[in-house]
């Protein structure tokens, strides 16, 4: 994630407006509020989860063991954390929290729904536990947070119409081609674009991908820019445009590669120390990779990266 946008998951879902501060389509509103009625199951009388008490280290873990419920912050979008379509919480983020937290003695996770500009937000407001969402790590994001070390590595890719008439391969193809360019709300590729020259007003923000895959269709912009992951998935969808290969972004002039986590209040150190545990038994075994290739990731995205890296940017 490139400064200063730091509070979403850089990676919104489904809607087809273009506007940052719209809502969405009806498909989002939909999926959204099928989140949130799982989200409300077993959250009678209680809308908030309980502070800590201020024992060092945070006792969280004690607590959601006592409990049995784990509550996740998620944004709905695929594959990282969404509700399929049987209704069920699913993505590489929930399903690997549901392994982590059951070895940590938490039986059952439970979807809190969100934008994605609201996950830091409502995490350190005890609306939930944990965000689950594939969050990418900065150093803007670990000022107000804190972040298990990642399960994943991301590069960027566009997506551009069929054949790629401009010949957009990176962010310095988009500012040499003068290429019209669309990215999502809080998305570390504004900052990526501006960094290699990109004039920041003249960038469409659009809610999400599927958003932007819309943009690029309809001819409205040349490319919309992404994860790797997102924009493979979301051109399958599509028979006028493509995926451009994945690249580094330029980071202060050298190649940078995004890795994501779970985020945690920064006081619960004890409960983001014992996920890296699990998480790193699940590295070593070749078992994380077996829970994150249904949704699409290859060996090339699984990391050694640690969240101290990626905090020093």
């Amino acid at each position: 994630m490139a400064p200063p946008f730091g509070n979403g998951a850089d990676r919104p879902l489904i809607s087809g407006t273009t506007s940052s501060t719209a809502s969405g389509t009806t498909t989002r509103r939909s999926l959204l509020a099928g989140v949130a009625a799982l989200g409300a199951l077993g959250a009678t009388g209680c809308s908030r989860v309980a502070t800590a008490d201020g024992v060092e280290g945070g006792d969280l873990l004690d607590r959601l063991r006592a409990q049995g419920v784990v509550r996740l912050g998620i944004a709905g979008e695929i594959p990282f954390g969404y509700i399929d379509k049987n209704g069920e919480l699913t993505g590489e983020a929930p399903e690997l929290a549901k392994v982590v937290f059951k070895r940590l003695g938490v039986d059952r996770v439970q979807p809190v729904p969100t934008e994605f500009g609201s996950l830091i937000p409502g995490l350190n407001s005890q609306q939930f536990d944990v965000v689950s969402a594939g969050m990418y790590i900065n150093p803007e994001r670990c000022a107000q947070v804190i972040f298990s070390d990642p399960d994943y590595q991301m590069k960027d890719a566009f997506i551009v119409r069929k054949g790629n008439p401009k010949g957009l391969r990176d962010y310095a193809d988009i500012v040499e081609k003068k290429a019209k360019f669309a990215t999502g709300t809080g998305y570390a590729e504004i900052g990526y674009a501006v960094e290699a020259g990109y004039k920041e007003s003249d960038i469409l923000i659009v809610p999400d991908q599927v958003a932007g895959l819309n943009a690029v269709e309809a001819g409205r912009v040349d490319v919309f820019a992404g994860t790797a992951l997102t924009v493979r998935e979301v051109v399958k969808k599509s028979s006028r445009t493509e995926a451009t290969k994945p690249f580094a972004p330029l980071v202060e002039g050298k190649p940078h590669v995004d890795g994501g986590g779970f985020a945690f209040r920064p006081t619960e150190t004890k409960l983001r120390d014992a996920f890296n545990v699990e998480l790193r038994k699940l590295k070593e075994s070749g078992e994380l990779f077996r829970i994150l290739k249904p949704f699409g990731f290859t060996e090339a995205e699984m990391t050694d990266m640690t969240a101290k890296e990626l905090c020093r940017g």
